[in-house]
């Protein structure tokens, strides 16, 4: 078996008396998309808060490509290629999509965002983010401000920044959310085409979805994974049933 491109072990966070992560451990490996779900307040974006760098955790370690990075930054952990989608759109609302992904390949170029109005003309910036909103197919709005987009296309913007990091891993919180089923199946049938440029670990409500998805699926309740499995291991565990599903065990 493969080695984890991430390791999660023994994640502990807590918010005065309330366990928010309570243990966590899970692995993502190359060419899987391990889901995580469970119901509201389960911690699910906490947990993602912790792995991208923006909430620090008590304890336990994340390793990322082999390396211990629970001491990194949001920004560092980006550099090495843990890219991250937001269930809360984070776009810069008054660029237009193409200039929101040019900000994301300047990032991985490591150069100045200071002259930002000249390298707008700069073929090593916008060829490269255009060829990343044709993958998400938003090149027709590529000049449409971030603002003015639908929330589907919005999610699909965030996708296509997240693309142009060259991401060795991505954290995609809720990309379904606020989509109608038509769009849904669209980005499911396109994340599914993503999985081995790389591993995704997807925190979703769209239960169609991740069973469609899922190599892996983790049920989190309560800040505490209770299950975790393949999907038909998931759909038959009588806990998972009772807790999450809404059914009778």
């Amino acid at each position: 078996m493969s080695e984890p491109v991430l390791e999660i072990r023994d994640l502990r966070k807590s918010f005065g008396a309330l366990k928010a992560t309570d243990g966590v451990s899970l692995d993502l490996r190359p060419g899987q998309i391990h889901a995580l779900i469970g119901p509201n307040g389960a911690g699910k974006s906490t947990l993602i808060h912790q792995i991208a760098g923006s909430l620090k955790a008590d304890s336990g370690t994340i390793r990322f490509l082999g390396e211990d990075i629970g001491n990194l930054d949001m920004a560092a952990r980006a550099r090495l290629g843990l890219a991250r989608s937001f269930q809360i759109s984070s776009l810069a609302q008054e660029f237009s999509a193409l200039r929101n992904v040019m900000l994301a390949v300047q990032a991985r170029q490591g150069s100045s965002f200071r002259f930002f109005r000249q390298v707008t003309r700069d073929k090593d910036l916008t060829e490269p983010a255009m060829a990343m909103l044709e993958r998400v197919d938003l090149a027709a709005r590529a000049h449409v401000p971030a603002a003015e987009l639908s929330h589907g296309e919005r999610r699909q913007l965030e996708i296509a920044i997240a693309l142009a990091l060259a991401p060795n891993a991505f954290l995609l919180d809720e990309p379904m959310a606020g989509m109608g089923p038509e769009g849904s199946k669209r980005l499911t049938t396109f994340l599914d085409g993503l999985r081995h440029e790389a591993p995704m670990l997807l925190v979703e409500h769209d239960m169609d979805a991740v069973f469609a998805l899922a190599d892996r699926i983790s049920v989190l309740v309560y800040g505490r994974i209770i299950a975790s499995g393949t999907v038909d291991e998931i759909r038959s565990d009588p806990e998972v049933r009772r807790a999450y599903l809404g059914e009778a065990a």
